[in-house]
């Protein structure tokens, strides 16, 4: 610890996640000063409601003016930023470096785009500083008591802020903390996009799971509420599945179920579509989290929905199901996509740290999920021992313990999307993820035409079966086209 005047480790931006995290630190031993700027007529009174509120008689000092604040902290000075991600970070950046001394180390722990954070790490590194751009994840709830931390950027920095860090991580069921570090620059808030990105896959996948119920079994709220906190004891076991059981039972003031009354258009802040941007860069595949982010978009646009629906109606032909069996279907359906979009995840990751150098030990990130953060569920266990294994597998889906478990989820997986095209029911992320499987698993694919086809009207070359790999040639279809061929590259 510090010296008794000097406080641990500075906090600036006192909105939810902030004023959670100084009182998360302060709960464990840590001496905090804290700081918010203040927006004349708009934000006035930020600290010192905070200072004479929740942390009134708590270890925290407040502080309006920054200079104050970075001189009540002991060297090597951290200053961790809960500030809006983009210009904001920059611009508190630039304030803090005639203040800071040379070793101090800035943490932003905002939804920070890698890129932007690859280039605060040179910039901060340049002036002598040290800077780690670390993603956070679990809400008000986590920030308070326990989130999940991924930290990257200068390796240096580690040692000092890993006593913080770790103190104030949610603890897995084996006590250790979901905090270690990820790697350089800014692959602590990649791992968080792509953690996010997850989480819209999950999300999308559990409504699904519900609509079909509702839809198709004409279950009510209850009983929904009652399968969700079954799968709850089990393999689907997550801190998704058990809220949504909670969601399911809420009755507003009014006496009614509040899920009924909510309007069926979903908001996103941009992690999602930042994940499937990059995967799109990296060329790797992450459909299912790109279907998600799709269907958030189309649910905005209801009244356009409102209209079509008009002009085609949907006809259930609605059989008699055996309710019990099909319960199962949807379990299998679910369980086996939710793999499916770990594994497309855990892919892309070990795509970008092959193609940045940054080394990930993704063992070590599926640990870091099991607590604290919002896609917390128990198999991250299971995926963590996969890539742990003697033999790490090439693809999630091909260590053995998951070939087990999709072998067995296929046949209620492809029947029960089989079920919801004839019944004209929306289950874009089951079919999405079961496509994927199906075009993952087939060892050839239409591929050979489109390449033709890219050949034939661009003269943009192929490989041929009966010749060796990287070996590229170009036919002259029509008989009237020269011989110049297009350069290949693919972006």
């Amino acid at each position: 610890m510090a010296n008794q005047n000097k406080t641990d480790i500075g906090l600036i931006g006192l909105a939810v996640m902030g004023e959670n995290l100084a009182l998360n630190m302060e709960s464990k031993g840590w001496h905090v000063s804290v700081y918010n700027r203040t927006v004349p007529g708009v934000e006035e009174g930020v600290v010192e409601r905070f200072i004479n509120g929740r942390a009134k008689g708590k270890n925290i000092e407040g502080f309006t003016d920054i200079k104050a604040f970075v001189e009540s902290i002991a060297l090597p000075r951290k200053i961790m930023m809960m500030v809006r991600a983009g210009k904001p970070v920059d611009e508190l950046m630039e304030q803090l470096f005639p203040l800071l001394s040379p070793g101090d180390i800035l943490i932003d722990g905002g939804n920070s785009n890698y890129e932007d954070t690859n280039r605060r790490v040179k910039l901060a590194e340049s002036k002598g500083f040290l800077f780690v751009g670390s993603g956070v994840s679990g809400g008000e709830e986590g920030a308070l008591n326990g989130a999940s931390i991924m930290p990257g950027g200068s390796e240096k920095a580690w040692q000092e802020v890993k006593p913080i860090l770790q103190s104030i991580a949610a603890k897995a069921l084996d006590g250790s903390p979901c905090c270690e570090w990820v790697g350089p620059a800014g692959s602590g808030h990649f791992v968080k996009m792509i953690h996010n990105g997850i989480e819209y896959g999950d999300m999308q996948l559990i409504a699904e799971a519900y609509w079909v119920m509702k839809n198709l079994l004409d279950l009510n709220n209850e009983e929904m509420a009652d399968v969700f906190e079954y799968w709850n004891e089990g393999k689907l076991r997550s801190y998704l599945i058990e809220i949504t059981s909670n969601i399911l039972r809420h009755k507003d003031k009014a006496g009614g179920y509040l899920i009924d009354k909510i309007l069926d258009t979903a908001g996103q802040k941009g992690t999602g579509k930042w994940s499937v941007i990059n995967a799109m860069e990296l060329g790797m595949p992450l459909g299912l989290i790109a279907t998600a982010v799709f269907e958030r978009s189309l649910s905005a646009q209801k009244d356009l929905r409102h209209l079509a629906s008009k002009q085609f109606p949907h006809s259930h032909i609605m059989p008699v199901y055996n309710k019990v069996e099909f319960v199962k279907e949807i379990f299998s359906a679910l369980y086996a996509s939710k793999l499916v979009s770990y594994a497309q995840g855990f892919a892309v990751l070990q795509r970008a740290s092959d193609t940045f150098d940054w080394q990930l030990n993704l063992a070590s990130i599926a640990r870091m999920w099991r607590g604290g953060c919002i896609i917390r569920s128990i198999f991250l266990n299971d995926i963590a021992a996969a890539f742990e294994a003697a033999n790490k597998p090439e693809h999630l889906l091909l260590a053995p313990y998951f070939q087990q478990e999709i072998k067995t989820l296929i046949p209620g997986w492809k029947n029960l999307v089989a079920e919801a095209m004839k019944e004209e029911l929306p289950v874009p992320a089951f079919s999405s993820a079961l496509n994927y499987f199906y075009s993952l698993t087939s060892a050839d694919l239409p591929a050979n035409l489109v390449q033709a086809q890219r050949d034939y009207f661009g003269a943009h070359t192929f490989e041929r079966k009966d010749e060796l790999r990287g070996q590229f040639f170009h036919e002259n279809w029509t008989g009237h086209g020269g011989d110049t061929k297009s350069g290949t590259y693919n972006v």
